[in-house]
């Protein structure tokens, strides 16, 4: 691939502001609100690792204020909007305004994201104006359009186990194709922990039984 068409493509990252008590709160009430923090950081430390060798621009998309400390050579923004629709939304107009052609938006709790899954969403993009990473929840993990769509964003059931059923019917009904990724899950409960590989590194640095 060459320069131009690298040029034309942008990774955002949508990143929590990692605070105590305010991130991961349903697997906080499991194992605390310290343990909670060490697994989002850990989890948001992923997630640059994944997105640090691939070529295209990333822009780095904070909750509530930026943080240096991370992804120190890309852009950072601070979201905005009333709910994560509308955040998202706006984060692809300035992209698309920006002059990129093909976007891909990710969340930063995924603890198997890699660059390849991302460059793979970016290829689906070529043939495709949405692709979807289905998350195992019933939402997505990752969005990407080779052109903006509002409809995506527009009075959808965020955090529900039926958002991306909704969305995939909307846009067949008006007939916008669309590819998907394999399926990945994210960690909001202990459940989720369980499965993943970031509990073996939980367990060993917290020596009290989990039930």
């Amino acid at each position: 691939m060459n320069e131009e068409m690298r040029s034309k493509r942008l990774v955002i990252v949508f990143v929590k502001n990692a605070k105590l008590g305010q991130v991961k709160t349903r697997l906080a009430s499991s194992i605390g609100n310290e343990e909670a923090l060490y697994i989002y950081n850990r989890l948001v430390d992923i997630t640059e690792q994944a997105t640090a060798s691939l070529p295209m621009d990333k822009c780095i998309a904070y909750s509530e204020s930026i943080d240096n400390s991370r992804w120190p050579t890309d852009r950072k923004i601070v979201q905005s909007g009333n709910d994560l629709g509308e955040k998202m939304k706006n984060a692809f107009e300035r992209g698309f305004a920006d002059g990129y052609h093909q976007i891909v938006l990710i969340g930063s709790d995924l603890p198997d994201i890699s660059s390849e899954i991302i460059a793979s969403a970016f290829e689906k993009l070529n043939d495709s104006e949405t692709v979807f990473g289905p998350a195992e929840d019933g939402g997505y993990y990752l969005i990407g359009m080779s052109k903006m769509n509002t409809l995506i964003f527009e009075n959808k059931p965020w955090s529900q186990p039926e958002l991306l059923d909704i969305t995939l019917k909307e846009l067949s009904q008006n007939r916008i194709t669309t590819r998907l990724l394999n399926p990945l899950d994210d960690v909001d409960t202990l459940e989720d922990l369980k499965k993943s590989h970031l509990y073996a590194e939980y367990a060993h640095r917290n020596t009290k039984s989990v039930k």
